[in-house]
Formats: structure tokens, sequence, C-alpha cells
């Protein structure tokens, strides 16, 4: 049984495909098609085209294709015409939004019971929902609907902020790490609260004559002490930031409930410290966030949801790690690398590889290490990632200010092999896929200093054996050499562009950048 899903197509389209209860693929357009994230409302078509090519599955052979709504912004017919046309033997399966986000995050999880809730800006009208787990069912027990939307709220401020709503809310998160606590009362009277405790957000604190900054009124901003739409002080963006990531997290954890398992998917389960905040909170058993957590995701929650739903299967699909995307031959690097007349070495063994990389690192050189499949989701997990050494003293400067071009508050990954994790790092289950925030143990304080958010946050990515072999060995050769065996990890793309995909992008990216050397496969090139 071959079962493709779409989702994102209004933005971050995806599609994704399962055969015989296996994920094969699971592929964003963008990263494809080198074009902006945001949705035209146009079909994923060289991300379904992928899918099909590493699944070796022609379209007449789909059996069904499931589509998470929205699928457009006018009448959805001609999307279905055209997948008709596109599949003429499968059967059609739309699926509502949060219901996609849910079947994503329980059926991924591996838990037989569990809560599960789901939180975007405004899915299909719906902008949340909690649901119950219970083998193969997820039923539905409660509704959020706009405008009472914590992800409108979270794009308010960003856009209050000066950064850009519906792109830059991950900004304001790790802005927030450095502020205090001072404005976290008033978001929590915006986001007000039934008797059940779920937002039901204060309208006078927004003024919809007012197109800029958020859309916020004179009240709120006189509740901060400032003019009537003054900008905000590059001094208090920090504790705005705060006040508003605190009071997200109190009322997410009290809408999640008491007690078992939980999961959490839709928009805000990209936002790491919440998850952090979830998984600290001490009320559930175990907390699992799918990793593509937005509306990418929903392309994998259509596939799950047709397999239980629909074709009432009960074996599980294992997410056993995310690269799933397309990968790339030795013959075919090779002959973009000599198409570009770049001069470059051939390691033969993977052994070569680690030392050679292993050498740089010890250089205080930065890397671009991309191997075998392309992750999907927002995160590089190894296979398209930039590297540096902690025990580089310009490491942060270096990613940050020369490299990634970005803000000095928006701190890279640390790398480390789970069972060695926990000398270093207080850290959740979800570090497997860079989904949550640990701790750093106050003996590596001075140690990862460049990494460090704020007091001793950092993001920890905790590689296994399974997930990443060949990343897992590289980090242990460096712990071998070193002492430690951690490596700083932040995703290779650059000046806003996706995730790099193939080995052109690989070489575009690399001589746009001041990395220092690249390992494309087996392939060295170094400036």
């Amino acid at each position: 049984m071959i079962i493709l899903g779409i989702g994102g197509i209004l933005g971050d389209a995806a599609s994704a495909i399962l055969k015989d209860g296996q994920l094969l693929a699971a592929v964003e357009e963008s990263k494809i098609s080198r074009r902006a994230r945001g949705g035209s409302g146009q079909l994923p078509e060289e991300a379904i085209a992928a899918c099909l090519a590493l699944a070796n599955v022609k379209a007449d052979a789909v059996d069904c294709v499931a589509v998470a709504r929205p699928m457009s912004a006018g009448p959805e017919e001609d999307v279905h015409l055209q997948l008709r046309s596109r599949f003429p033997a499968s059967r059609m399966a739309l699926v509502d939004h949060h219901v996609a986000h849910a079947a994503s995050a329980y059926f991924a999880s591996g838990f037989d019971e569990a809560t599960v809730l789901t939180l975007d800006r405004r899915g299909d009208f719906r902008c949340g929902a909690r649901w119950l787990g219970n083998g193969n069912q997820l039923t539905l027990e409660k509704e959020l609907y706009f405008p009472d939307s914590l992800g409108d709220l979270y794009g308010r401020v960003t856009e209050l902020l000066g950064f850009t709503a519906n792109a830059d809310e991950h900004k304001v998160q790790w802005l927030s790490a450095a502020g205090d606590g001072q404005h976290r009362d008033l978001f929590l009277e915006i986001l007000g609260g039934a008797d059940d405790g779920w937002p039901r957000l204060d309208r006078a604190f927004f003024d919809a004559a007012r197109l800029t900054q958020g859309g916020f009124s004179a009240r709120f901003f006189k509740r901060l002490g400032l003019d009537d739409g003054a900008a905000i002080p590059p001094a208090s963006r920090a504790s705005v930031a705060a006040g508003l990531q605190k009071a997200i997290e109190e009322t997410v954890i009290r809408m999640a409930g008491r007690g078992g398992n939980l999961c959490f998917a839709g928009g805000l389960g990209m936002n790491a410290l919440l998850v952090r905040a979830l998984e600290r909170s001490g009320k559930f058993a175990r907390v699992f966030v799918q990793p593509a957590a937005g509306n990418a995701g929903t392309a994998l929650g259509a596939v799950l949801h047709a397999w239980h739903g629909l074709y009432r299967e009960t074996k599980r699909v294992s997410l056993s790690n995310l690269f799933l995307g397309p990968s790339y031959e030795a013959e075919q690097i090779k002959q973009v690398l000599e198409n570009c007349k770049l001069r470059f070495r051939y390691l033969l063994t993977t052994g070569e590889v680690i030392d050679a990389a292993v050498g740089l690192l010890g250089e205080n050189k930065i890397l671009a290490w991309m191997h075998g499949r392309m992750e999907f989701g927002p995160r590089a997990l190894g296979n398209r990632s930039i590297l540096a050494s902690p025990l580089d003293t310009y490491s942060t400067e270096n990613l940050n200010q020369y490299i990634k071009h970005r803000e000095a508050f928006r701190k890279f990954a640390a790398s480390v092999p789970a069972e060695l994790a926990a000398e270093f790092f207080e850290v959740g289950e979800n570090a497997r896929f860079l989904a949550t925030v640990g701790s750093v143990r106050p003996a590596y304080r001075e140690r990862f200093q460049g990494a460090i958010l704020a007091g001793d946050l950092v993001r920890v990515h905790a590689v296994t054996e399974e997930d990443n072999p060949l990343y897992w060995k590289l980090l242990h050769a460096a712990g071998r050499k070193t002492g430690l065996p951690v490596l700083y990890n932040t995703s290779f793309n650059l000046f806003h562009d996706p995730l790099v995909c193939t080995p052109r992008d690989a070489v575009r990216s690399f001589y746009s950048s001041g990395i220092d050397a690249m390992f494309v496969g087996n392939f060295l090139l170094q400036k």
C-alpha cells in the first residue's frame, strides 16, 4: 500500500510517502526548489517528484493521496482536480489541519496512550486542540478558535520587536532567554483565560486600525511605560520577549492538562524553550514533540492519518530518524565539482574522512559537513551541518558574525553522543531531534560559554549511533583527540536560504561564506 501525503500548501509545503507502513521519504518544497518557504497555494510539485523517486514509485501506483488542509486560499476544487488527474488510480483523502498535526505527533511517538496538544497561529480557523490518543484512535477533547491564538500573539510581538511576523518567531524565542520576567503578568492578562484555563485574549490590548507594530493598542503601550506607538527601546526588547515567552509557557502547560504522556505539534512545537518547560513541568511521564512540528509536518500527519484512520492499519510507523530527503552518489558529486572546475581531494575510506575532519577542527577550522540523506524539518542533525570546535575561542564570533550573519543571541547547538550527554548536560528526550533546550553542567559552563543562551541554557543535540553512525563516530573521534566529544553544530545554509540539498547548493554556500573546508561525501574541498 502506497500513501502520498501533502501538507503546508499555503506555507512550508512538503510531501511524504509511506509504503507498506514504512516512511520512505519526506521533503520540503523550498529545499528542492530553492525558493522561499512561503506558500503560493500551488502543489509542491518538486517535493512530490522527489518523494516518488526516493520511494521508486510511479504516480499511477499510488493508492491514496492524503492532503492536509488548507489546500487553497480560494475554492479547493482546482487542487482536488489536479491531484485526481496526476494520480488517477488513487483514493483522495482530505485531512483537517489540526487532525494532521495531531496524527503527526501521536502516531510517530510510539505511545499507546497520550494527551495530544496541537497549537499554531490559525491552521483551519482552529488555532489549537487537545486530543486523547488511545491505541490507534485520536478523540478530540477540546478546541481553540481564532482570534484566541497563542501563535498570533507571538507573531504580533515578533513584529513589535522589529522582526518579520510568520517568519522570525524563533528569534523572539532566543532573545527571550536573556530577558527578565517583568512583563510576564502583562502577557498573562492579555491571554486572559476562561474558567477551564484556556486562553481568551483581551481585545482591549489590540487596535484593529493599527497596521504596524503588531497592532497593539494605546493601553498596551501604556502598560509598558511607553508613549502610544513608540518603538520598543533596545534595552527592553529581551524583557518584552521574555515576558511573552514565560506567559506562553505557563498557558500551554495549563492547557495540556496533567498525567501520562504528552504529544505536541503545530507551529508552537518549534519553540524549544516551550518544549523544555513542558518536559520540566513535572506533569507528564514523557513528552514527545514531533520535530517537524510546523506546517511541513502535516504531510507526515496526512499519511499517518490515512494509514490508521482510513485503512485501519494497526502497525505503528517508526520515525526512526529524520534523514528522509535525497542523497547523492560519489559520481554525482564529482560531476558537480568538476563542472565547477574545483580542486578537491577524494578520501578513500570513512576513517580518512573522520581523521581529516578532526585534524581540521583541531586547527580551529570551520567545516561544512554534507553526508547521506537530507534532513526533514528545520534543523540540521549532522547530515547538512556547519561544524566548529568548542575549543576554538573565536567559534561564536566566526559562526554568527562572519558565516551565518545573524544576531549574537541566536546560539548554535552542541552535538554530543547520546550515551555521553549526561556528563556535560542535563537535557530531555527531545534533544535527539534538537527540539528542546538543556542545561550545561557547572563544571563545563566556562568551556561551553560560547553556546550558552543565558545562565546555563544551551541547545543540545544528543546523537545516537543508530540515528547517525557517521556523525556519531566523528564526535567520538573528536573526543579521543581532545578529550571533549562535543562539536558545535548549526545548519548548512546562508542568508535565509533553505538548508542545502544538492552538491551544487553546498558548493554555492561554501564559496559564498567564510567556511574553511567542506566535506561532501568523501570529497574534501579547502580554501
